[in-house]
């Protein structure tokens, strides 16, 4: 949830009238039917204002849960804008009034927010009320993040990987490295931990605040029975402090550890090799330029796990065997891996393979790899090095000796060269995840089988050097083939996870690919340039697909704007019907 004071970002976006109504109303939205009393099985409860309505939430997270809503109907919180700082303010009056009502007082143990998209179910702005704070309906984590623009996504495949859900509770701080995230159980927490690249750190969360006395506050109301496990005089621990933008002295560390004196730590600190490490987190903001002398909040838990950051150093691309042009960083192909919820003993398949970087992020979760790819010298290692100082590639420069280098051969298949516009797989479901980047004509040529006038000749290959007669592959007929081909042959519940190229100015989401089997999941960009970028798709199968020889080809892919091949203009990919 993203606070109620940082909301000076957006305008309302009303969604049109009916007739009668007054106002903007959509009949479709649940809040709007609410507030206007036409839902009989949820009661409006007393609001100071007649353009707001209360009532509580469905799905309590705490004993206290109560929504705020406008009763004209608004969009989400990335809708609002500085005008409408009143508005969430009197929203917030109407929240503390409530509580008041049903005599709870303690404004320190309240907590207040929005959901920032996605993160919202309903697109009509709610402000969520919940008290007491301390005793939430499950246990909270604090996650101290880094690269937080991948971070909510790859979290919430690694929930659901893990059996977790995404909670309706979750707060999201846009503009902060930390996040606050509700977990069912401390070994769920440590296995998100074994996976993520993105996060640091976890830690549970004992207290928090926007100044030390609240932080105090917070840590004084957190339930005794649960601090007493780590507290016992037979144990050990010591306490860590990391301030986010601004370096402390040693003096003003030891003065912040000191005034937590009120916690009852029983047992001996042991600075080497403790049994419980604590940690206090002050967050000074993310503009290095203007360091406010206080920290906007303050954090204090039990660390309970780091996260695997440490592998995007171990796998870099620097270090590898055998890479090539366009070989995929190590950190973002452990996201894409996490995006995919590879697992152990899954199948995990590459159409656009190259230099198979891809295949060992997979493999080093226990996943089989496999790939194609339509270049036989990039498969078998043979050609022009792509390291300086390097002409030629070596004779054990191949997809095999980069999983060797790891350890992670017995998870290799195979490679094959193949072109995926004509795919070499038998029918059904073959794949637990097929995960890619296919190429957009920049670095990495588009190409397919066949000649130059786009005959349907079986292509000609010559038996000395291995080239095939090719034509261009057009990225629309790219992203056409690769959907089809996920539908087809990913398991039920599998994933498709792919780049796909973007000129900024004219994105919108209807240019995103789509088919009928497949949901998408997770959309992330990766900017470029001030022009063009590249988002990672994430796409789950939730429908068999059917054979049918009636089926249109091209059915599902909508025009959108990309990069032309290698001239740096811009080319309009046709809509197909």
């Amino acid at each position: 949830m993203a606070g109620g004071e940082g909301v000076a970002a957006a305008t309302a976006a009303a969604e049109g009238s009916e007739p009668g109504k007054g106002g903007n109303y959509d009949g479709k939205c649940v809040f709007c039917r609410i507030a206007r009393s036409e839902e009989p099985g949820t009661a409006l409860l007393s609001s100071e204002y007649e353009d707001l309505a209360c009532f509580r939430d469905c799905r309590p997270g705490a004993p206290h849960h109560y929504l705020v809503v406008p009763v004209e109907h608004m969009g989400n919180c990335k809708t609002l804008k500085k005008e409408h700082i009143p508005l969430v303010k009197r929203m917030m009056e109407v929240g503390k009034a409530v509580l008041h009502r049903n005599n709870f007082s303690d404004l320190n143990d309240v907590r207040m927010g929005f959901h920032w998209p996605p993160f919202c179910s309903i697109s009509h702005l709610h402000l969520h009320v919940l008290a007491p704070a301390s005793q939430l309906g499950f246990l909270s984590r604090l996650f101290y993040r880094i690269n937080s623009y991948w971070f909510i996504t790859e979290i919430k495949s690694l929930l659901s990987l893990h059996g977790g859900q995404f909670s309706g509770e979750q707060e999201i701080r846009v503009n902060s490295p930390f996040w606050i995230l509700n977990i069912p159980s401390e070994e769920m927490a440590r296995g998100l931990m074994k996976r993520t690249v993105c996060a640091k750190s976890i830690f549970e969360l004992w207290g928090h605040g926007r100044s030390a006395g609240e932080l105090y506050a917070s840590l004084k109301n957190y339930p005794v029975d649960k601090m007493l496990p780590y507290l016992q005089s037979d144990s050990t621990y010591k306490i860590h402090i990391h301030t986010f933008n601004k370096t402390l002295t040693q003096a003003q560390k030891i003065k912040k550890i000191d005034a937590l004196e009120f916690l009852p730590f029983k047992g001996k600190v042991n600075l080497k090799k403790p049994e419980h490490i604590f940690w206090i987190l002050e967050d000074y903001g993310m503009d290095p330029n203007n360091v406010p002398e206080e920290p906007f909040h303050l954090y204090f838990g039990r660390w309970i796990a780091d996260g695997q950051r440490e592998l995007i150093e171990s796998y870099s691309v620097k270090k590898r065997h055998f890479i090539g042009n366009t070989s995929m960083d190590a950190c973002l192909s452990f996201i894409m891996a996490n995006h995919g919820g590879v697992k152990p003993n899954d199948v995990v398949y590459d159409p656009f393979v190259g230099t198979g970087g891809l295949l060992i992020s997979s493999a080093h979760f226990g996943a089989y790899v496999c790939g194609t790819d339509i270049d036989y010298n990039t498969i078998h290692g043979l050609g022009k090095a792509t390291r300086k100082n390097q002409k030629w590639r070596g004779p054990d420069e191949n997809i095999r000796a980069n999983l060797r280098q790891y350890g992670l051969e017995k998870y290799y298949l195979d490679a094959l060269v193949s072109d995926s516009s004509r795919p070499i797989w038998r029918k059904g479901m073959l794949f637990d995840a097929i995960i890619t980047d296919p190429p957009y004509g920049i670095r990495e040529a588009t190409r397919r089988t066949g000649s130059q006038k786009e005959t349907d000749k079986t292509a000609e290959r010559s038996t000395e050097n291995h080239i095939f007669v090719s034509s261009s592959y057009h990225l629309s007929d790219i992203f056409f083939d690769l959907l089809k081909f996920a539908a087809e042959h990913l398991v039920m519940g599998g994933r498709l996870v792919y780049w796909l190229p973007i000129y900024r100015p004219e994105y919108t989401e209807e240019i995103i690919p789509r088919h009928p089997c497949l949901k998408l999941i997770s959309n992330c960009e990766q900017m470029l340039s001030s022009h063009t970028s590249r988002r990672l798709i994430t796409m789950e199968k939730v429908k068999e697909f059917k054979y049918s020889s009636s089926q249109a080809p091209h059915g599902h892919v909508k025009s959108m704007l990309i990069i032309s091949l290698g001239d740096g203009s811009l080319s309009e990919v046709t809509r197909r019907q």
